[in-house]
């Protein structure tokens, strides 16, 4: 990534802080693979505040357009991001509850010092995009050229009255 933006999540969670911007795709580098084109560029918003157990939390918005590859049509896709992450942060996996775990409304992060907040980005975005993008409405690549075919099935039908 060409610029680094770090903070001290708990700090920032406490004291409730504020960050936004825009990120070129280019700068994404684990998302190359995956786009057709990384000319674009998306805008995240980060806001610090406090969760459940007294835990610093940070919500993060991402918004955009991706350029994906359709795996049915092998097309372009115009793909629209509009990620809404909640993340706490806690100290080890051993202070959340059961409950917490089966929560699916949040997410939880380990406490550091410095976290990077276009890595964050990037993971959130990796985990918000479909497994297989296709379009809605699509044909298999060769399915327009085909033109319907008799079934052998209905020959057979048409002999069984003759018998």
């Amino acid at each position: 990534m060409s610029r680094r933006v770090l903070i001290d999540g708990l700090a920032f969670g406490r004291e409730g802080g504020s960050l936004q911007g825009e990120v070129p795709l280019a700068a994404l580098t684990r998302l190359a693979d995956l786009l057709l084109d990384s000319t674009a560029c998306l805008t995240y918003r980060v806001e610090g505040g406090m969760g459940s157990g007294d835990r610093a939390q940070l919500l993060l918005q991402v918004g955009g357009v991706l350029t994906l590859c359709c795996q049915r049509c092998l097309e372009p896709l115009a793909y629209a991001l509009e990620l809404r992450s909640l993340l706490e942060f806690v100290a080890s996996d051993s202070d959340l509850t059961q409950e917490d775990l089966e929560d699916d409304s949040r997410d939880f992060l380990p406490a550091e010092k410095e976290l990077d907040v276009l890595a964050l980005v990037e993971d959130e975005i990796l985990l918000a995009l479909p497994t297989v993008p296709r379009h809605d409405d699509c044909a298999l690549p060769g399915a327009a050229g085909e033109s319907t075919k008799e079934s052998p099935f209905s020959v057979l039908a048409g002999l069984k009255g003759r018998a």
